[in-house]
């Protein structure tokens, strides 16, 4: 009991405090800024800050008793906003803020998970392709995870707890599946993006950052676009993973999220290399619902 005691307690000291959480939340706000983000969503960040630098109360503490609920009940802080907030205040980690500085690779958020170290985390993502812990969290599921060199039983239930945990998960995987596809977006958008930024790529139109992963020479060749449909903000840049640099695809693969007060997410679109939608674009996962949407009149071909 003491050591577990002692165990906890030191898992405690390494939660990051309420200020600094806002200083991560206001670094945020700042690199959108910097990279011309729309001006309400810099400013969610700010609001957000300054909600947690007045908070009485750890912000950790306040998830524990009432979840993410607790966060959301907080003056200009929504569900995507609360959802960086548990991610920061348990794992010190914030998948946008490592996009924004441009080190961000899906390797970085695996190692987040207890009991996935950077090697593992790369040979994840080299084996099955996955970008996101909620795809992370199907494989555990689904049994491919289980094919990766290293992948045990134990580490997979490991893993398994802690996602779960992570999404506060009630509802069976299959239901939360299928909740989470009714809240995707449309792949027309996703692909109308993708449409946007390329343009603008090749174009010159956009800013472009200096990635720190896979970029010796310190090169600011990365552009970046911030946009929106309605009320949805997206981030769009191309893939700088250790896959696509293998693969050649650096210029071809486009990362897009999604982060605003209506939700959050990330999708990667591509190249389809075969079958009935060679050579068209097409949302990674979701190719199923690609093809279904093609009609002769609006195929999508690569420009």
């Amino acid at each position: 009991m003491v050591a577990s005691t002692e165990k906890s307690n030191r898992d405690r000291s390494r939660l990051l405090r309420n200020d600094e959480i806002a200083a991560r939340m206001e670094e945020v706000a700042d690199l959108l800024e910097r990279q011309q983000a729309n001006v309400f969503r810099v400013q969610a960040y700010r609001t957000a800050a300054r909600t947690l630098r007045r908070l009485a109360r750890p912000v950790v503490a306040l998830i524990e008793e009432e979840g993410l609920a607790g966060l959301q009940a907080l003056p200009g802080i929504g569900v995507s906003l609360a959802r960086s907030i548990d991610q920061l205040a348990h794992t010190g980690n914030l998948t946008l803020l490592n996009q924004l500085r441009g080190h961000a690779g899906p390797e970085s958020v695996f190692t987040t998970v207890p009991g996935l170290g950077p090697e593992l985390a790369d040979r994840i993502h080299d084996v099955l392709g996955l970008e996101t812990l909620a795809e992370l969290e199907m494989a555990a599921h689904d049994g491919r995870l289980a094919t990766v060199p290293g992948m045990g039983r134990r580490r997979i239930q490991a893993i398994r707890e802690s996602l779960a945990g992570r999404f506060r998960r009630q509802r069976p995987i299959h239901a939360s599946r299928a909740a989470h596809l009714r809240d995707e977006p449309p792949v027309a958008e996703l692909i109308d993006i993708d449409r946007e930024y390329r343009a603008k790529a090749a174009a010159d139109r956009l800013l472009r950052i200096a990635p720190k992963r896979f970029n010796p020479t310190g090169e600011a060749w990365l552009p970046i676009l911030h946009t929106h449909r309605g009320d949805r903000h997206y981030t769009a840049l191309y893939s700088n993973t250790a896959r696509a640099h293998t693969l050649g695809t650096t210029r071809d693969w486009v990362v897009i999220y999604r982060d605003d007060h209506g939700g959050r997410g990330q999708w990667t679109i591509v190249t389809a290399r075969s079958g009935a939608l060679r050579d068209r674009r097409v949302v990674r996962g979701r190719e199923a619902e690609c093809l279904a949407r093609e009609r002769p009149s609006e195929m999508l071909w690569v420009e």
